[in-house]
């Protein structure tokens, strides 16, 4: 079984503005005197943010166990301080500009980025996969990269920008546009094209070091994964989940047959850059609720139709997993709820922020049962 790791960054706010709450220390304290989560978190840039670096699994089941035992510890720490854990790309309200963690290389971020960190008020999922060697990641990486549109469709979840409806599902992903890197990389010769390639960046833009390449897919400086960073924050921990399955499938299934012509391997030299940018903005902007960029098809097609292809493509690799139940049970409550986004914004329309407060305390430890129903929360 191909190893796996998630990353989950969680905001703490207000309940009443919804706007960032600088208690992140108070909660990595209680975590850090935790014998169970000390060696899976640590301070986040913001003041207001822990994160969830979850320890290295084969088995999507004990993934679900550990980021739901995670979620519910953050949630009740935040209920202790009377604030909310949210779970969200970005906050629906926001402070003129962050408070940042006292670190030295976050204070050094923010002298070389300026303005540009008054609207990092963000919160990401990031998911590592293990791959053999940086060889067999750059593979992956170029046979993974004509699906990043759909990939950051399905993982839509920040609508909500100072306290208005975007009309984007992942404004997230839109404010990250602003960075040195950003979005889709480009394709690589091989693993010394890449680490040539990156390091050229250094020191320009405020790229200091190699942790601020901030493309949506990369390989890890520190870890043998091939990291998906495209993803905003989940408002459940299913939804990490489904995204988590499909990378590692994608994964297995590029590095499986890494010469073979079809979709998943061989699209990457048929879809240009620029094609591949518009894409993202594209699914950035309606989610799964239109059309997104399907390489199987080669343009524009119904999201649930390009979702259901993608999994048809990964059905081996996910049966092989024992994921594939999991996944068309996912997949089938998303195409009938929504993504993140969606059931934001439709919270949003129905009771403005306390609708939004409400969603988000219900589903930030929500874990689903075999046919997609609540079946536990600290709530």
């Amino acid at each position: 079984m191909r190893t796996f790791g998630v990353e989950e960054e969680f905001q703490f706010l207000d309940p009443e503005t919804l706007r960032p709450a600088d208690v992140a220390a108070y909660v990595l304290g209680a975590l850090t005197s935790s014998p169970e989560w000390r060696d899976v978190t640590h301070k986040e840039f913001l003041a207001s943010q822990v994160e969830h670096a979850s320890a290295v699994f084969t088995d999507l089941a004990e993934a679900r166990t550990a980021l739901v035992g995670f979620r519910r510890f953050v949630a009740d720490r935040a209920a202790e301080l009377g604030v909310i854990a949210a779970s969200t790309g970005t906050p629906p309200d926001t402070t003129p500009f962050p408070s940042v963690s006292n670190v030295e290389r976050y204070h050094r971020i923010v002298r070389d980025m300026a303005g540009v960190i008054a609207d990092h008020q963000l919160s990401g999922l990031h998911v590592h996969v293990g791959v053999p060697d940086r060889e067999a990641g750059v593979v992956a990486l170029n046979a993974a990269r004509p699906w990043m549109p759909l990939l950051t469709a399905i993982s839509t979840n920040s609508p909500l920008w100072r306290g208005h409806d975007t009309d984007y599902d992942s404004w997230r992903t839109i404010l990250l546009r602003r960075w040195t890197t950003s979005g889709c990389p480009p394709a690589f010769a091989d693993a010394a094209d890449y680490d040539r390639r990156i390091a050229r960046l250094l020191g320009i833009g405020g790229t200091k070091d190699l942790g601020l390449i901030s493309w949506d897919l990369r390989l890890s400086e520190h870890l043998p994964t091939i990291e998906f960073r495209m993803g905003d924050a989940q408002l459940d921990a299913e939804t990490t989940l489904l995204v988590t399955a499909l990378v590692r499938a994608l994964v297995t299934h590029a590095l499986a047959k890494p010469e073979a012509p079809d979709a998943a391997a061989d699209a990457s030299a048929e879809v240009p850059p620029e094609l591949l940018s518009a894409a993202l903005l594209h699914s950035a902007h309606y989610g799964m609720r239109r059309d997104v960029f399907d390489p199987a098809t080669g343009g524009l097609a119904p999201a649930g139709e390009a979702l259901t292809r993608f999994v048809r493509i990964l059905e081996g690799e996910l049966t092989e997993t024992g994921d594939l139940e999991v996944v068309s049970e996912a997949v089938a409550r998303m195409l009938r709820e929504g993504t993140g986004a969606e059931r934001q914004r439709t919270a949003f329309s129905r009771e403005g922020l306390a609708g939004v407060r409400r969603l988000m305390e219900s589903t930030v430890v929500a874990d689903h049962g075999r046919h997609g129903e609540p079946t536990a929360s600290s709530r």
